[in-house]
């Protein structure tokens, strides 16, 4: 029994200063977690019986599905990521660190590599695959803005797992084996969530989804469809396929337009001095080409424009999940200087093009169509050009989805309307393929006694990020509602008497008899604090059930409050053992 005289918590009235959101707030204040340091926190108690309870459900369903449980260090050796080029790629996100004898090594953030060495080490013929390993251990990856609790943070709490098969009929099956159990395990937990296409990244691999719950706090946008079950990540959305415009356009000509360095200014310059025929100019009329830098991992740079429709807006992060691993961002005035061809606010297409005057990489949005013409800038300041169009005179790299994904665009399934939401990334799973067991040479010999490399996948859960996601979808104003799934207990028990007075031997009795049937008790215990006091504890610390042993007992009564519900029941004494786990149990 878990006595409030003794456990180990605080709560608090006020929140933290830094907490954005709803579940860093009460986390804190109903004294689950504390901030050791930006991105790092420490588990009271209460929050270490929560963290424990995710991680056996994730762990029962794994084992569930012939998965086998292993455990690596954190501290692991540069070499190895040197092999698969991730030493690098990682940039920032690493943590380094040097042994005294000058050895780098760094702290892990995910187990691709070691996986992959291990089951090599071990393992040669076809007769020992399938298998699936799994560990659950704490990541490291160096945030340069932690943020929103257990949510954004620098140490983190994973279930990553791996398959390993011979062949991709093999991987197909590992693959949706995984998939299931996340599913299984997510309606365990109580979360809603949504699979999505995704992008693999820095990962690699084919086949690649995300679980999210979807949680308007969340940092990733997803869309689905209005009218068929598409679902994808914002940087996954591929745009359907697009006829060509075969209209006859007009002959190109060069406008002067003084100030007119924005898509609004030069709209309206437009339509008072060079206005349409059949209907007003738009920003959709016009073609901006935004400049962009390319960050590589071993520190070199590179310059890219890309080309959109004057009425959308660029996505970065959609761009730089196809850019992967370069880091993408807008250039800065300083690069702006290295590129003298490149007019701020009237750059066009004509001189662009790896094999250009500029040679600057020239990419479209696939919404630039071939045949299309536009308004664009005609690389001299207070200049555009009228009806150049795509094909006829000028050309593109090639093409990358780049604009930033809006409600009403349409589904590239079946046309029909998507709608935006957003969600936290609860779960991801990969088919990885060959990527690491080719770097890492992992070979078995098949039944014909030929060499032959294994296929992979990759699944993840963030088990920590998973409790501050239940603690997101469940509370109120006043505070936490675990499930019972995860909760750190089954009853709270709230006497409101002194020591030694008939409430408190009354509580005393209810606590041991609810616990004697199995189930588990916080007991309110605490003498000297007002009824008030541990009604708002009971309330923010959010235990399903929370039983009252107060002034109600002098008719023979406690009073029996769901926190889900919202319900208050008065209980006859002698009935409240079989009442409360009946209510606990779901009978």
């Amino acid at each position: 029994m878990l006595r409030l005289s003794h456990l180990f918590v605080r709560t608090l009235r006020d929140d933290p200063s830094d907490a954005e959101v709803a579940s860093h707030r009460l986390l804190v204040r109903a004294g689950y977690i504390r901030r050791a340091a930006p991105g790092g926190y420490t588990w009271l108690p209460l929050g270490w019986r929560v963290l424990r309870k995710v991680e056996n459900i994730v762990r029962e369903e794994m084992d569930a599905i012939g998965a086998q449980e292993v455990h690596f260090p954190a501290l692991l050796p540069r070499e190895v990521y040197e092999t698969t080029g991730r030493w690098t790629e990682y940039g920032d996100n690493l943590f380094r660190l040097k042994d005294r004898k000058g050895a780098d090594f760094l702290l892990g953030p995910t187990h691709e590599e070691m996986f992959t060495l291990l089951v090599k080490d071990l393992y040669s013929s076809y007769k020992d695959l399938p298998v699936s390993l799994y560990q659950i251990q704490t990541k490291y990856r160096d945030e340069a803005r932690p943020r929103a609790g257990l949510l954004r943070g620098r140490e983190f709490l994973m279930k990553d797992s791996y398959s390993f098969d011979l062949d991709d009929e093999g991987l197909a099956k590992s693959y949706n084996d995984h998939r299931d159990a996340y599913e299984r395990i997510f309606k365990r937990l109580g979360l809603p969530y949504v699979i999505v296409k995704a992008m693999s990244g820095a990962m690699g691999g084919s086949m690649s989804e995300e679980f999210l719950a979807p949680i308007e706090v969340g940092e990733d946008t997803f869309v689905r469809c209005t009218a068929c079950d598409y679902a994808a990540n914002t940087e996954a959305v591929t745009t359907g396929a697009l006829a060509p415009d075969t209209s006859e356009h007009a002959t190109s000509s060069t406008l002067s337009t003084p100030n007119c360095p924005t898509i609004a200014s030069l709209v309206e310059y437009l339509n008072t001095n060079a206005p349409r025929s059949d209907r007003a100019w738009v920003a959709g009329d016009t073609l901006k080409n935004v400049v962009l830098t390319l960050r590589n991992p071993d520190g070199t740079t590179a310059p890219l424009v890309v080309g959109v429709p004057g009425d959308r807006d660029v996505d970065i992060k959609r761009i730089e999940a196809q850019a992967s691993p370069a880091e993408v961002e807008p250039m800065e005035e300083a690069e702006f200087a290295q590129h003298p061809g490149l007019i701020r606010g009237y750059i066009g297409p004509q001189v662009l093009g790896v094999d250009s005057a500029t040679g600057v990489r020239y990419l479209l949005d696939p919404s630039v169509v071939p045949g299309s013409a536009w308004v664009t800038g005609a690389n001299a300041k207070d200049t555009h050009v009228l009806n150049l169009v795509n094909g006829r005179d000028f050309t593109a790299d090639g093409n990358i989805e780049a604009v930033e994904v809006a409600g009403g665009d349409p589904c590239p399934n079946c046309s029909k309307a998507l709608e935006i939401a957003r969600g936290i990334e609860i779960g991801h799973v990969f088919q990885l393929g060959r990527k690491y067991a080719e770097k890492l040479e992992l070979k078995v010999l098949d039944q014909n006694g030929k060499a032959q490399v294994v296929t992979m996948g990759s699944y993840g859960i963030g088990v920590s990020r998973a409790v501050a996601s239940v603690a997101e979808v469940f509370h109120d104003d006043i505070g936490l509602k675990w499930p019972r799934a995860i909760s750190p207990a089954d009853v709270h028990v709230v006497v409101t008497g002194k020591n030694g007075d008939d409430l408190t031997i009354a509580g005393e009795k209810l606590a041991k008899e609810l616990e004697a049937q199995g189930l588990e008790v916080i007991l309110d215990d605490r003498n000297g604090v007002s009824p008030g006091v541990k009604f708002k504890d009971a309330e923010i610390m959010g235990i399903p059930t929370i039983v009252v042993v107060g002034k109600s007992l002098s008719e023979g009564n406690v009073e029996v409050r769901e926190r889900h519900a919202g319900t208050n029941t008065a209980v006859a004494i002698g009935d409240a053992i079989a009442y409360v786990v009946n209510v606990v149990r779901g009978n």
